[in-house]
């Protein structure tokens, strides 16, 4: 059975060493969060997550989810206790406005517990992570009277939430989308149609579920400008706020999917259900990209908390399993053979998640920190500043996190070798449950359309000039002889991610089959230095840490081995993303189609 330890510690360094989080103190939600109160905060929900969530990861793969003869969804053994734990401790509102009911913690500590969450049991995770997803989404959009409504109920966990954008004939396009909603005398809409794919679409863990769903006004456009957001309740609302009876919402089915069994990805049907307008008409994808803008980042931690979990259970297997004798001479003469951690091929591996895991997680509480102070500071440079860097990042964090997480997660599986293919040590269920990341809130070739074809160009280019000057600034700052081996890496990456923005400048504008060709590699060329600038920080921190002699000198060496190894062995690959990106797209567009 796979174990897991939530990192509390590492958060907690990077947080208080790396991005120093007192600077922050002048935001809504930051004075109260000093690193002694994250600490205990963030010690209770590893508990929650170690003790409570974890042992129901493989029974919610085992047994999934199950759809009744009504209708109605029972969702695993444990999960309905586990739900009502996790709502009454206050976790899905964590950082939830206090006037909802919420805690009023920065959203950066709510991303922290979103890795624990996920890598303890990803299917679970998803149930309230959408309804923070609906939260943002009603909370930014809705009227006063849907925030009134529909918010406390969110923030406590008795009602849950959704999203539903995906039809059988619509995906990515969502110009495609054919649900229709008729508008009634009292301002309320009738809507018909199916939604496929929709995750925590019916279930048995809270009394009623709150559906954000894209559908056409009748007589809008054609196209995503005739698409407008409405809310549309599981069960209809009593004026008290009371739940009555059925709103014409029902589950068709239950998917039957290669992994997150826990959770129940259903094909929901409306059936001229009662729904409200949410924001402007026609305007329902400008209201639903910040549920999916909250989502992508979302799955991106999955992408990382799915890393971490194999990572943990890899190391520990290989301290134990005894195989072979090390190539450079007995390293266990008391036993029949050597722990297969002595074998080198055996640290490539685990080296290569834990290099990755420990940016990755720094990189995610950067852009969350960026998040907040998008939404909280009074300054509005300052707030541009850092919603460019969201904009910029999301598809990066989305795209990359998962590709690398699913990656490492078969590293994992290969580590336990023979065992891992089995389903007794969970290896195999990481790789399945991993997998999903990569498909779903847009598929990771859109992540990389995306950042290439609008996050590039968007306002001239600033968001990608201020990362390029943010980083050459700390190079420059830091070129001492103590952090050559890792700036001295950094730079040359970094003039890789620029000659290969120069060169799409220069050869996509004519011919924009270049910019599709290498949009891919651009994407994990930038995750590669975006990772690498998180790894000079780290060590920067680590160095500083081991000159205080403050007692953790062993964890801060490690650490910096590891920085090392990211520059040594990971961060090269930059040149290879180039050399594909400039390679442009000949190669790639040439054959026609009746070849294939």
């Amino acid at each position: 059975m796979p174990s897991y330890k939530a990192p509390v510690d590492d958060v907690l360094f990077l947080l208080k060493e790396v991005f120093h989080i007192e600077r922050y103190d002048n935001l809504p939600g930051f004075a109260d969060a000093s690193i002694e109160t994250l600490a205990a905060i963030l010690g209770e929900g590893a508990k929650l997550c170690e003790e409570v969530l974890q042992p129901l990861n493989r029974v919610g793969d085992k047994e999934g989810c199950k759809r009744n003869a009504d209708g109605s969804v029972t969702t695993p053994k444990g999960f309905k206790e586990a739900y009502q734990q996790m709502s009454e401790g206050g976790w899905i509102g964590l950082s939830a406005d206090a006037a909802y009911g919420g805690q009023g913690l920065p959203h950066t500590v709510d991303a922290a517990m979103s890795e624990f969450i996920s890598a303890a049991n990803m299917a679970f995770g998803m149930y309230p992570g959408l309804s923070k997803g609906a939260y943002r989404a009603l909370a930014i959009h809705g009227s006063d009277e849907q925030k009134k409504k529909y918010l406390p109920k969110l923030v406590s966990g008795e009602w849950s939430g959704t999203m539903n954008l995906t039809e059988p004939q619509c995906g990515t396009d969502l110009g495609l989308i054919r649900a229709k909603a008729v508008p009634q005398k009292d301002g309320s809409y009738k809507i018909s149609g199916t939604k496929i794919f929709i995750s925590a679409g019916e279930h048995d863990l809270a009394k009623n579920i709150v559906h954000l769903v894209l559908a056409r006004i009748e007589g809008a456009p054609e196209g995503v400008k005739g698409i407008s957001l409405f809310v549309t309740p599981k069960l209809k609302i009593n004026a008290d706020g009371s739940v009555g009876g059925p709103n014409g919402v029902s589950c068709g089915s239950i998917e039957e999917k290669m992994g997150i069994h826990g959770n129940s990805t259903c094909v929901i049907n409306y059936d001229e259900a009662t729904g409200w307008l949410v924001g402007e008409a026609n305007r329902g994808l400008n209201a639903m990209f910040v549920m999916m803008n909250e989502a992508r980042l979302g799955v991106g931690i999955q992408g990382l908390a799915l890393s971490e979990v194999a990572y943990q259970n890899a190391a520990q297997y290989a301290k134990d399993r005894l195989q072979g004798r090390s190539i450079s001479g007995v390293k266990a003469p008391g036993k029949p053979a050597d722990p297969i951690i002595v074998h080198p091929d055996i640290r490539r591996m685990l080296m290569t998640m834990r290099a990755f895991n420990e940016a990755a997680r720094a990189l995610m509480l950067w852009t969350a920190l960026k998040g907040d102070v998008a939404l909280q500071s009074d300054d509005e440079k300052t707030r541009q500043a850092a919603d460019d860097h969201m904009g910029l990042l999301t598809p990066v964090i989305k795209g990359v996190f998962t590709d690398k997480g699913f990656e490492n997660a078969v590293l994992a599986q290969q580590v336990f070798g023979g065992h891992g293919y089995i389903q007794e040590h969970g290896m195999e269920q990481f790789v399945r449950d991993a997998r999903i990341s990569m498909i779903y809130e847009g598929a990771n070739g859109i992540q990389a359309l995306d950042l290439v074809g609008r996050k590039l160009p968007k306002d001239g280019g600033r968001a990608l000039m201020t990362f390029f000057n943010e980083v050459t600034a700390f190079a420059k700052e830091n070129s001492g002889e103590e952090m050559k081996t890792y700036v001295a890496p950094l730079t040359n990456a970094l003039g890789h991610l620029q000659q290969a923005s120069m060169w799409f400048m220069q050869n996509a504008v004519g011919k924009p089959d270049n910019a599709g060709a290498g949009s891919y590699d651009f994407m994990h060329l930038f995750g590669l230095v975006a990772l690498g600038y998180m790894w000079a920080q780290i060590a920067k921190a680590a160095l500083a840490q081991k000159k205080n002699g403050n007692g953790a000198v062993a964890r801060m060496d490690s650490k910096l081995v590891t920085g090392k190894f990211f520059m040594e062995r990971m961060l090269p690959e930059t040149a290879a993303h180039l050399a594909r990106i400039q390679a442009g797209s000949g190669s790639v567009m040439e054959l026609p189609a009746e070849a294939f």
